[in-house]
């Protein structure tokens, strides 16, 4: 399919509930993307540009449902500029908008774990925990996905010490060095390790306080987007529209519910992280093997034929 057919043709037919007839009336290939009035003009711009991770089109956001606001009810005016239109009470996000945040803020993503700084993946979200969970495992990255922990950012140094404390206990466990202890002693380590395997299991190998929170809903993350903004920890947050995107530095206006949205997003800012990482490794200096200089052994003096040894 090229790109003409889905902007001549598909694009029009999907969106025609959400843009303007005079948008799409003569959506002539040249004339479609001349403008930065048309949806295609970004995509355009986008590949111009030498960019690394596979920005989703127009199109595969419609599909993932991204563009689907909340009620207009509920929105905050801060995120009036990423609102195209409303239908039937509900907020139209701007999917041009979007792409354009997207492409520069997995940019800022990469460029961040390119230089090894550590980002921290969190939701509480019940849809959402199991996809961050699993995006994060895969970009080998930190993550929260229970209830937010305080004192994570404003009090990291006592909180390392809890991380310290679980990981002995899991290495005692796995070497079976807990049956030194009585049959009560071990029944209650063993609910202490279950009760902090929910919380600490992606952060108990965080040696530094994070760099970055990648917060896939900034609206419900409201103690964690605090926290980060007294300690200056930067957020890269997705905003639907009932959100203050003042909060986050790297803004993603999208739908923060709907599965496949989250999936889509989240999946990009994986996939942004690990060439990041790749590159980070790259720069690293390779250790080299130090070399065995091998013991000069003087000759006996019969042997010395012709050498000056003195």
């Amino acid at each position: 399919m090229t790109n003409k057919y889905i902007y001549s043709i598909v694009l029009p037919i999907l969106i025609k509930d959400f843009y303007p007839q005079s948008r799409i009336i003569n959506p002539s290939f040249s004339a479609y993307f001349s403008s930065p009035a048309h949806p295609g003009y970004a995509v355009k711009r986008l590949k111009e540009k030498a960019i690394y991770m596979k920005i989703p089109s127009i199109v595969e956001m419609l599909q993932a449902g991204v563009h689907f606001g909340h009620q207009v009810s509920r929105w905050h005016p801060k995120m009036e500029e990423y609102i195209f239109t409303e239908r039937n009470g509900v907020h139209v996000i701007d999917l041009e908008k979007t792409k354009v945040k997207l492409e520069e803020t997995l940019e800022a993503v990469r460029a961040m774990a390119a230089e090894g700084k550590e980002i921290l993946f969190i939701t509480t979200k019940p849809q959402a925990r199991e996809i961050v969970r699993e995006a994060a495992i895969s970009c080998e990255s930190p993550y929260l996905v229970e209830r937010w922990m305080g004192g994570l950012l404003t009090n990291f140094d006592e909180l390392k010490k809890l991380f310290k404390k679980y990981n002995g206990l899991k290495e005692q466990q796995a070497n079976g060095e807990l049956e030194k202890y009585t049959k009560q002693e071990q029944s209650k380590i063993t609910k202490d390790l279950e009760k902090m395997e929910k919380t600490l299991a992606g952060l108990s190998y965080l040696e530094k306080m994070p760099e970055a929170l990648f917060v896939p809903s900034v609206q419900r993350e409201k103690t964690a987007v605090d926290e980060a903004n007294k300690t200056g920890v930067p957020i890269i947050g997705i905003c639907d529209t009932n959100a203050n995107p003042e909060k986050a530095e790297y803004v993603i206006p999208a739908n923060d519910d709907a599965v496949n949205a989250i999936k889509l997003m989240v999946g990009l800012v994986a996939e942004a992280i690990k060439e990041g990482k790749e590159e980070f490794k790259k720069k690293e200096p390779v250790k080299k093997a130090p070399v065995m200089m091998k013991k000069t052994v003087r000759p006996e003096k019969s042997d010395r034929r012709g050498l000056d040894w003195n």
